[in-house]
């Protein structure tokens, strides 16, 4: 895979942020969206996709979490050691 250079980086972000904002205002349906995805699928390459897809679900499952109140609990931030 040869590396993107700054402003094929810069097109391949805006359309990724077209395409997730496109679907944060149609409640996550993908069917309005799919130009959007076409776009983002052809100016990033493959393995960029899958991890912003992969980003975006886990950064909208720990919102989800938050909003029910979970904290998580990580012993090793509160001077405990396991």
């Amino acid at each position: 895979m040869s590396f993107l250079d700054k402003e094929k980086r810069q097109i391949c972000w805006d359309n990724r942020d077209a395409f997730w904002s496109c679907l944060d205002k149609n409640e996550n349906a993908e069917s309005p969206c799919a130009q959007f995805r076409k776009q983002y699928e052809q100016t990033c390459p493959i393995q960029w996709v899958k991890h912003f897809d992969r980003r975006r679900e886990y950064n909208k499952f720990k919102e989800q979490m938050e909003k029910k109140g979970y904290v998580p609990n990580f012993p090793e931030k509160q001077g405990v050691k396991s």
